[in-house]
């Protein structure tokens, strides 16, 4: 095959790469906070159901969490799931939502009460309290451990291989198995560039919150 036929081809499936990172984000920032203030909930029992399942999530594989969205519903005599970028999606989402869930209870937790306490003296209620005194702290220190898993997401968009998403590390596989080798190379140069994006893009928010310190 030609150089810019394989280029193309790696270039094909690093689009699917960066659409599976696109839709986690999408899906997994707000289903996150929302798992975060289930968790942080003063209803015991949702409370205790949430954390067990992040506990369950984040103690397990991605990979296997992966393998059970794909097979598991027609093992169990449930529809099979037929698309398999769906189900790489669906995966990564919940996987991902629940790492940011923590991620943003630490942030809220870590808002000293005297914030809460001032915002009650002048009157405020407790929805303004945390969109127009908490928030924006929130986001300030959660922007480093959030710029740390996004990019960690980059990477693990590859996993998608094991169930057959045809992605820019399984075409380089493919060619590689036919003895040409630079397609890995240009892989590693792939997922570099877009995480050295992320990372001069998430320094300059840092920079841009800067004033909280």
């Amino acid at each position: 095959m030609s150089f810019q036929q394989v280029s193309l081809e790696l270039a094909i499936g690093f689009l699917e790469n960066c659409k599976l990172f696109a839709g986690t984000l999408l899906f997994s920032l707000p289903l996150g906070l929302l798992i975060a203030f289930c968790s942080m909930t003063k209803f015991k029992p949702l409370s205790f159901v949430t954390k067990v399942f992040v506990w369950c999530i984040r103690g397990t594989p991605l990979m296997l969490q992966l393998f059970v969205v794909m097979y598991v519903p027609g093992l169990l005599g449930g529809p099979p799931m037929r698309d398999r970028m769906f189900a790489a999606l669906i995966a990564f989402v919940i996987n991902y939502a629940c790492y940011f869930s923590e991620i943003y209870r630490g942030g809220i937790e870590s808002i000293p009460k005297g914030q809460y306490e001032a915002g009650q003296v002048l009157g405020l209620t407790r929805t303004q309290i945390f969109s127009k005194i908490v928030l924006l702290q929130v986001i300030k220190r959660i922007v480093p451990p959030m710029a740390n898993e996004i990019i960690t997401l980059v990477k693990d968009t590859s996993l998608a291989r094991v169930i057959a998403v045809s992605e820019i590390l399984m075409v380089a596989e493919r060619f590689s198995g036919k003895g040409i080798i630079w397609p890995l190379f240009y892989t590693g140069a792939y997922f570099l560039l877009f995480s050295g994006l992320l990372t001069i893009l998430f320094n300059y928010i840092e920079k841009k919150l800067s004033y909280f310190n």
